[in-house]
């Protein structure tokens, strides 16, 4: 249906599947898969599953489908092939019912390529907290990228990038935004879409982390670990100038505002109000 609402055609198999108990595509091994489950289902029939072959990582838990998406992700991946999976942002860093185990495994096994933190009220159905998980087979030297990032996770921390507001409860990406979150990444895997500029760690966005990193951090994701504070760009104004600037201001705006709070008394005592 959701094929059907954007005008997309698709082959979803036979008849009515599940990814999990009847998946219809056991034999595809994609080269790109992009994917957005449903966050933190608890529904999913795991009991049946146990032994299935797609958990090389770990068993996903009962009660949480979200490390089962990522697996299921990564089983039908080809041996250069990369997936973008949206989830919820616990999943980076949950360690409930062993999911800090498979994440550990994970990034052992090299297939974590790239976390995206994004920020709140970015989805019109939800409040939860997103992030986007950049999986791959490959990450050495090759139609993937000139640059071998074997070892290595790029860190995106994209919570204050959304520069424009749809409406009260919702932002969204701008062009510029998104083209700034993807430059990144191809200036890190050095592809074909980069701009030929090398790419940097910038303080409070992007962080291009070791596997020694993420153990030092008990092989949690979310990228505000690793970027850093955002740098703020010094003034040269003397602390203590600072400090009477803004002292006078502060006094000036509480004269104001006993002015105005007089003045709407004064305006209610007329109305036959005291107070």
């Amino acid at each position: 249906m959701n094929l059907a609402v954007h005008g997309l055609e698709g082959n979803i198999g036979q008849t009515y599947g599940s990814t999990f108990t009847n998946d219809q595509h056991k034999t595809l091994r994609a080269d790109y898969i992009l994917a957005n489950p449903p966050f933190n289902i608890s529904d999913w029939e795991g009991e049946k599953l146990q032994d299935d072959p797609r958990w090389v990582h770990g068993i996903p838990p009962k009660g949480n489908a979200n490390y089962a998406w990522l697996q299921h992700m990564l089983a039908r991946l080809s041996s250069r092939g990369r997936a973008g999976v949206v989830l919820a942002n616990g999943s980076m860093s949950s360690q409930q019912s062993g999911e800090g185990e498979i994440r550990q495994n994970m990034v052992i096994k090299d297939v974590v390529e790239c976390m995206v933190a994004l920020p709140g009220q970015l989805f019109s159905n939800t409040q939860i907290p997103a992030c986007l998980w950049f999986l791959s087979r490959d990450k050495r030297v090759g139609p993937n990228g000139k640059a071998d990032r074997s070892n290595q996770i790029l860190f995106i921390d994209a919570r204050k990038s959304a520069s424009s507001r749809i409406s009260r409860t919702q932002v969204e990406f701008t062009d510029a935004d998104m083209a700034r979150i993807a430059q990144t990444y191809h200036r890190w895997r050095n592809t074909v879409f980069s701009d030929g500029e090398s790419y940097e760690d910038v303080p409070g966005f992007c962080y291009s982390a070791s596997y020694e990193d993420v153990q030092k951090h008990g092989f949690v994701l979310t990228p505000g670990r690793y970027v850093g504070a955002e740098e703020v760009e010094d003034d040269d104004e003397p602390f203590g100038e600072k400090m009477d600037r803004l002292t006078d201001q502060l006094v000036s705006l509480i004269t104001e505002r006993n002015s105005i709070e007089q003045n709407i008394l004064q305006k209610l005592k007329g109305m036959g109000y005291e107070f």
